[in-house]
């Protein structure tokens, strides 16, 4: 509608890969902002929480006043991309976790950390995402979790040797790789025009 403001795209910006996940969103035009605490979280539309060490950013979220807020927004319905330690963090289980670390139950999977192996197991794959048409998009898979199992509220977009890589329900988008590192910006582009 002419005079809607757009809008705001917030990153969690704790810990991880929220520069590039702010780059991308900019490139594509979208009003993107850090956020690092209540008031920025409560400013944004939508949020992406970046890959990372998904420990370590439970451990931040709970320094910096945000996990109850983000739970309650969560519960809210906001609009939510999750890469790598962010698909985690977003889960209803981690398999592996720690004790001491947060779920945020926001998506129906159980997940396990790490699961590919070390950094030197790192690896890339071409994924045939429907939603996202051709070409096949470019997965790069860094210390990558495992989805063991997601609930019947979850459609699987991408799977990679037979396992769910690319995952959404109501309002959460949930990939186990890095699209910021794909130089592909359709999947941010769905996750910005996507109606939640």
């Amino acid at each position: 509608m002419p005079g809607e403001s757009p809008v705001k795209v917030g990153v969690l910006a704790l810990q991880g890969a929220a520069d590039l996940h702010l780059s991308a969103l900019k490139e594509l035009g979208t009003a993107a902002v850090a956020v690092r605490g209540p008031r920025e979280l409560a400013d944004v539309g939508r949020l992406v929480i970046p890959g990372g060490e998904s420990t370590t950013i439970s451990k931040m979220l709970v320094a910096n006043d945000l996990l109850t807020p983000l739970k309650e927004r969560l519960a809210e319905g906001l609009p939510t991309l999750g890469t790598c330690a962010g698909m985690i963090l977003l889960a209803s289980e981690v398999v592996d976790g720690r004790k001491d670390q947060h779920c945020l139950g926001a998506i129906d999977l159980k997940v396990r950390r790490n699961a590919y192996g070390t950094q030197v197991d790192s690896f890339e794959a071409d994924l045939s995402v429907a939603v996202l048409g051709a070409p096949r998009f470019h997965g790069v898979f860094i210390r990558s979790p495992i989805v063991e199992h997601a609930g019947a509220g979850v459609e699987v977009l991408a799977s990679f040797q037979g396992r769910a890589v690319l995952c959404r329900n109501s309002n959460v988008l949930a990939s186990t790789f890095h699209p910021e590192l794909s130089g592909d910006l359709r999947l941010h582009r769905l996750f910005c025009e996507e109606e939640f």
